[in-house]
């Protein structure tokens, strides 16, 4: 049975939005592609040829990993979200209680996560550990560095 891909309603529009790009634009982009290509003579030594090629094995690639995804998505709809307890379409500042810092995250679905951004997954050590937590509320996290304590200061629902 193929794994479920948890999404918050924003990340499964986006998913459909790239989809619709790649299966109506791109791919006719990279097919024109392969068609000049061609017309350059003999396709055993083309490097446009070649890399026109693999890009669509990159473009069908993705098309059907964004199809496994929306068709295994559970969506985390909006009214299923509040500022009472850590999910997904939450964001959540804690306080680090060895080091005295605190960082804020917005609680994402794996597809959605962008680290650099501070979207983290649910599926993340820190998203695990957090997910269903209150404000108040110590968690242990598991980290490559050793374990950390965090205390829940305040969750809000993001916004779409």
């Amino acid at each position: 049975m193929p794994e479920q891909v948890m999404l918050t309603e924003e990340g499964f529009e986006k998913l459909e939005k790239e989809l619709d790009y790649l299966e109506n634009e791109k791919r006719r982009e990279v097919a024109k592609r392969i068609k000049v290509a061609r017309e350059f003579g003999d396709i055993s030594e083309n490097s446009e040829y070649d890399d026109a090629k693999n890009e669509q094995a990159f473009v069908e690639g993705r098309i059907q990993e964004i199809k496994n995804m929306l068709n295994n998505a559970h969506v985390v709809k909006d009214d299923e979200v509040t500022d009472k307890k850590v999910n997904l379409g939450t964001t959540v500042v804690l306080h680090d209680l060895d080091n005295e810092d605190e960082i804020s995250y917005t609680l994402v679905g794996s597809a959605e996560a962008d680290p650099l951004n501070y979207k983290i997954s649910n599926e993340s050590p820190i998203g695990k550990a957090i997910l269903g937590h209150a404000i108040g509320d110590k968690v242990k996290v598991e980290t490559p560095g050793g374990q950390v304590t965090y205390k829940i200061i305040s969750i809000k629902k993001v916004k779409n």
